[in-house]
């Protein structure tokens, strides 16, 4: 049942691109969406559809009896990273895994070896599902989205699993910070929700990073380069000495770890006459963006007096803040999820994101969201893996939520 519709979903396509313009920022988002929607419309949720924005919205009423009970929703999103490709995925089942290496056929070179991947070890005896080697799997986020899908027809297969009323929410873009852009609350409608979108089997995480982006933009002076004596300033070499000039030993994702932030290059563009870094700056302590933008803006100053000719602007835009500085004036919405990950069998594992979710977003649109794990992992890689175990574990807290919430 899970896995079938796992198998099925990461066939589809659903890259979203950064340097879209559109909402959703791919059109074939939306594939996978029409897919949601109808197998939602299927299974008796008859306001499921899928909106000009690439969003699905559903509802699975309450049960007789529990209309009034807190409206919870559940939320995964559709699309999968920029980072590898999510083209003519070749979905590969692994039963019983027993701790082998798993090497990917369509490119051997990529293998799965238990000493490299935290919680492998955790899954002797499940079936285990990766891509072929030469694209990412897309279990980030297809697990959430099989797993909530598996939980709703659970609930409508079993009218005796009492619950209130329950929103389903499925998103494109959130790989690319937009996740929640075009979100309507007032349709939406809930008083809390959960993303399912976790990696480590039994996590419930109530922090993210705080989010800020900065770019730099370098005005260089561009001339003939046989007349270029004294004149030319090669913005290509000013963002190099800008790259150059980084902290090599802190501040950055390769040396920090736990609850240290950092600042980071993701894409730079250059040519000799102008050039543009974009940064993300991530900190668990929304006040220590601004020193972050501060140690961007002391590089600059350094760099600067060796170019008296170009000009070097900073700027800094705000992405998304840590939704514990939300959910810690909502402390039943992670009492909620911690009972019903133990109900099931599962001993809950309290975490910090060093990322976010849409539920940073949501949390601070009004909507207590933490996130509860999907059984993927080593996402964004054609390393991904998940297993089946735990997303079907996934599901059934998802069920237990529901039912806990209308007790």
């Amino acid at each position: 049942m899970l896995l079938d519709r796992f198998l099925r979903y990461v066939q589809i396509d659903t890259q979203s691109d950064a340097h879209s313009p559109t909402q959703p920022s791919t059109m074939k988002q939306k594939d996978l969406g029409k897919v949601l929607a109808q197998e939602l419309l299927d299974l008796g949720l008859e306001d499921a559809h899928l909106d000009e924005h690439g969003y699905v919205y559903a509802t699975l009423p309450a049960t007789p009896g529990k209309e009034g009970a807190p409206v919870i929703c559940f939320c995964s999103h559709m699309d999968t990273s920029p980072d590898a490709s999510g083209k003519d995925v070749k979905p590969l089942v692994h039963k019983n895994y027993q701790g082998q290496d798993l090497v990917l056929p369509d490119d051997p070179s990529i293998v799965i070896r238990m000493a490299d991947h935290a919680g492998l070890d955790q899954c002797i005896g499940h079936t285990i599902i990766t891509a072929s080697g030469t694209t990412l799997l897309g279990a980030d986020n297809k697990s959430g989205v099989a797993a909530i899908m598996t939980a709703v027809e659970t609930m409508v297969n079993n009218p005796g699993i009492e619950h209130g009323r329950v929103r389903i929410l499925f998103t494109p873009d959130e790989e690319i910070g937009r996740g929640v852009n075009a979100v309507d609350m007032d349709k939406l409608a809930a008083d809390f929700g959960y993303t399912i979108d976790g990696e480590e089997f039994g996590s419930l995480q109530d922090e993210t990073f705080s989010a800020d982006g900065a770019r730099i933009t370098i005005t260089g002076v561009s001339a003939h380069p046989g007349m270029a004596k004294g004149h030319m300033e090669n913005s290509i070499k000013i963002a190099a000495d800008i790259i150059a000039a980084l902290p090599k030993d802190r501040l950055s994702p390769e040396t920090t770890e736990g609850k240290e932030g950092f600042l980071h290059p993701v894409e730079m563009e250059a040519k000799a006459e102008s050039a543009r870094i974009d940064f993300i700056l991530r900190d668990f302590d929304t006040a220590k963006l601004t020193d972050l933008a501060n140690d961007l803006a002391d590089v600059i100053i350094a760099v600067a007096p060796n170019y008296p000719n170009s000009e070097i602007k900073l700027s800094i835009t705000e992405q998304y803040r840590n939704m514990k500085e939300v959910l810690d004036e909502h402390p039943h919405v992670m009492a909620l999820a911690e009972t019903a990950i133990r109900n099931v069998g599962i001993t809950p594992k309290p975490d910090s994101i060093r990322g976010g979710t849409d539920g940073s977003r949501l949390s601070f649109m009004g909507l207590p969201c933490p996130n509860i794990f999907a059984g993927e992992h080593a996402f964004h890689s054609k390393y991904e893996w998940a297993s089946l175990e735990e997303m079907e574990a996934a599901a059934k807290v998802v069920v237990e939520i529901c039912r806990l919430g209308a007790e």
